[in-house]
């Protein structure tokens, strides 16, 4: 196929697609790629410049292959060789705005794939007996930040491996900088590169058709002799065809300059004809009496705003900010001078329908997977009452430039692209009140990771816990992840850590806050978990210690005796880290709240557990750990003199606890409210709640006890077990640790 096919298809009088216009040569291409046609490519490339039209060329397509769109196209005047037989529609999963890892697993979910790794999606299309068919655009605006350069990312990751995956039938719309890369990993006739700008599959007809239909007063243009005559119209459309050289963004700016301001343009100057997006600016500025480098200052916000929008409240404050002077005149008093080139936009509400009925939006920003399909309600209970930070849905308008290939020209012009990123971010830094990121515009708590990563800065960002907290996780670790890890401080790799926690969970912002606390003391950074406490957050427990250990098999909670011997009042004693809280004081006035940890035997600090008769080689390998309850430290305690609760106790104390597979949930007894909600990363190896309220939890990485924060009802009726509890159901305790009652793992643990 060639542009050839336009000449041909002009002849037999077919009518041109009535969305796109032309391009006549490159749709006979799809439908036979659609057809899986003899000779036809497995896998099609498409690409071109910025502004050559790739999007517009997808969407018609697309409308070809749509059975509802089919019906209100003029399929009978087309050319036959471009439509497709009416087969069921393909899989077009979009990249823009989610992570090369998202998009993969929005794939997994349309098809309905059991994979729980990466590499397992591609197995398992290629193990289907009928082909699959995906089309996927807008690679150049994949990832929530623009500097952590997705696009590559989703080509390497995504697109390659489904291109090499031979019941894959691949349509990608990709940056002409990553075609040849997609396109070269494949065997000699699988894939063909489809440049919308090289003379093959030009079509200047149909972009002189778009620029004369766009003239037409029908399609908003001003009653003017070049617009009414239809002779005169024809000539303008050529001019501006020729000048554009085959453009199509420079085309429809150029014609959108004239239809804000008409004055002043006379079609018989070819000087006043852009040649380039760049053109069109200068043009339309000095044909408005102002300087184009104003013009240019003033769209340079837009040019680097993230996400759906820049807020118009910001645009003013950024703008003096990159200009080095006061904007807020040029910015009052441009509208006109802008208006060709931005164009207001809706915030959404975090939608996650990719416009052909899949989701996908709450797979984890790294692809992790596990937890969605048991997390329904979880991120939704434990004080996690904030709402999402993004302020999405909030009747806020934002601005943007009406096409990426305006951003990229603005940013092209600007003498020092970081630079200017800098002084935006300190601008966004100034604009948030009182340096409380509660306060702050919802734009900069989501979005100035990528302003300082693109500035450089970023690094020197991550130290605030409270921006961690209230950033949509999301963007936040996208940018996070795009900085070299031998750059990041302490906190930036907590926050790295527990960035899958965060995205997985869907999580707002006070359950974040409360997740990042734990991973703060799990890390040694007990002062940036103190300040999540005084940032206003409403967490739901406070985090008391942390313990690096391997091995732990289940978990408990008890107390030593006020006065005892055999060890337990004895004094601390080193545990695995060396640790120690002090002698337990043999005066005590009341029993020492502990925890005990079932170990393997040899495990530094334990102490062997003996058998039901007493004899230590029956303990099979079991061995005991005592640590405070309440404060960091183990304890050199004879394990036989830790009394667990009792039955009456445990049915007396405020809260209960559930579990499932990857989360705990606790609950008030008096009403059946879950007041906190844990999720984890790693399995959780034992869970015990002790009648205090504290909750200690084991997994692979160590243990971890946590003070439920929750007021406690006065009196506590026992209630039945709750509806909505998944997990493992109370179980009375022993009186001691004899046999290891409720210490056997898992399906031991005592809530």
């Amino acid at each position: 196929m060639s542009a050839s096919g336009e000449g041909k298809a002009a002849a037999a009088g077919y009518a041109p697609h009535p969305y796109v216009g032309g391009r006549t040569a490159v749709l006979r291409a799809l439908a036979a790629w659609r057809m899986r046609w003899p000779g036809a490519p497995r896998v099609i490339v498409l690409t071109g410049n910025p502004g050559s039209g790739r999007s517009r060329l997808v969407t018609g397509f697309l409308m070809l292959c749509d059975r509802g769109h089919r019906k209100r196209l003029p399929l009978d005047d087309l050319d036959p060789a471009t439509v497709p037989p009416d087969l069921p529609e393909p899989a077009v999963p979009t990249p823009a705005g989610r992570t090369a890892a998202q998009l993969l697993w929005l794939i997994s979910d349309h098809f309905g794939l059991s994979a729980d790794r990466d590499d397992d999606i591609f197995t398992e299309l290629a193990a289907r007996e009928e082909p699959v068919t995906l089309v996927v655009p807008d690679v150049d605006r994949a990832g929530p930040v623009r500097a952590a350069n997705e696009p590559a990312r989703v080509v390497r990751d995504v697109l390659k491996p489904l291109a090499a995956t031979k019941t894959v039938h691949l349509l990608a719309e990709v940056p002409r900088e990553l075609a040849a890369e997609l396109a070269g990993a494949l065997p000699p006739g699988q894939a063909q590169i489809i440049d919308l700008d090289a003379p093959e599959w030009a079509d200047p007809k149909g972009l002189v058709r778009q620029a004369e239909t766009a003239l037409t007063p029908d399609a908003g243009a001003p009653e003017l002799p070049y617009t009414t005559d239809p002779s005169a119209r024809r000539a303008l459309a050529e001019a501006l065809a020729a000048r554009a050289d085959g453009n199509r963004l420079t085309v429809q700016l150029a014609v959108r300059s004239l239809v804000v301001r008409p004055e002043g343009f006379d079609p018989a100057d070819d000087s006043l004809l852009p040649g380039s997006v760049g053109e069109v600016l200068d043009l339309h500025a000095r044909r408005l009496g102002a300087d184009p480098r104003t013009l240019r200052l003033m769209l340079a916000p837009l040019a680097f705003a993230e996400g759906e929008g820049l807020p118009v409240q910001l645009w003013g404050a950024l703008a003096s900010a990159v200009a080095g002077r006061d904007m807020s005149r040029d910015l009052a008093d441009g509208m006109l001078l802008a208006a060709p080139f931005v164009e207001p936009v809706e915030p959404s509400r975090g939608s996650t329908d990719d416009g052909n009925g899949e989701g996908g939006g709450d797979r984890d920003g790294n692809g992790e997977r596990g937890g969605n399909r048991e997390r329904d309600t979880t991120a939704d209970e434990g004080g996690a009452g904030s709402g999402d930070s993004s302020g999405a849905g909030d009747g806020r308008t934002l601005l943007r430039l009406m096409h990426p290939g305006i951003a990229e020209e603005i940013r092209s012009g600007l003498p020092d692209v970081r630079d200017a990123q800098t002084k935006i971010a300190m601008a966004l830094l100034e604009a948030v009140p009182q340096q409380d990121w509660a306060q702050a515009d919802p734009y900069i708590r989501d979005h100035l990771a990528a302003h300082t990563l693109d500035a450089g800065l970023l690094p020197q960002l991550l130290t605030d816990p409270g921006l961690f907290a209230h950033a949509d996780p999301v963007t936040m670790r996208a940018a996070v992840e795009a900085v070299p890890l031998e750059q990041l401080g302490a906190p930036a790799r907590t926050y790295l850590r527990t960035a899958p926690l965060l995205t997985r969970s869907e999580a707002p912002a006070d359950l974040r806050a409360a997740f990042l606390e734990s991973a703060f003391v799990e890390d040694g950074l007990v002062a940036y978990a103190d300040a999540l406490h005084t940032l206003g957050f409403t967490l739901p427990w406070r985090t008391l210690w942390s313990v690096p250990l391997v091995g732990v098999r289940a978990v408990t909670t008890g107390s030593l005796p006020a006065q005892g011997g055999d060890g337990a009042t004895a004094g601390a004693a080193g545990g695995p880290d060396g640790s120690g809280a002090g002698p337990v004081p043999a005066s005590a006035a009341a029993p020492r709240p502990v925890a005990a940890f079932l170990v393997p035997e040899g495990t530094p600090g334990a102490r062997t557990v003996p058998g039901p008769d007493g004899d230590a080689s029956a303990a099979g390998g079991r061995a005991l750990l005592v640590h405070d309850l309440l404060r960091p430290g183990y304890l050199d305690a004879d394990p036989a003199q830790v009394q667990l609760s009792s039955a009456q106790a445990q049915e007396a104390a405020p809260f209960g606890l559930s579990r499932g597979a990857d989360y705990l949930r606790v609950w008030a007894r008096a009403d059946e409210e879950v007041v906190a909600a844990l999720l984890s990363d790693t399995p959780f190896t034992g869970a015990a709640l002790s009648p205090e309220g504290v909750l200690v939890v084991a997994t692979a990485r160590g243990v971890t006890a946590r003070q439920i924060l929750a007021a406690a009802p006065a009196a506590v009726p026992v209630p039945s077990v709750p509806a909505q509890r998944t997990g493992t159901a109370d179980s009375a305790s022993s009186g001691g640790l004899n046999g290891l009652d409720g210490l056997e793992g898992p399906e031991g643990d005592h809530s």
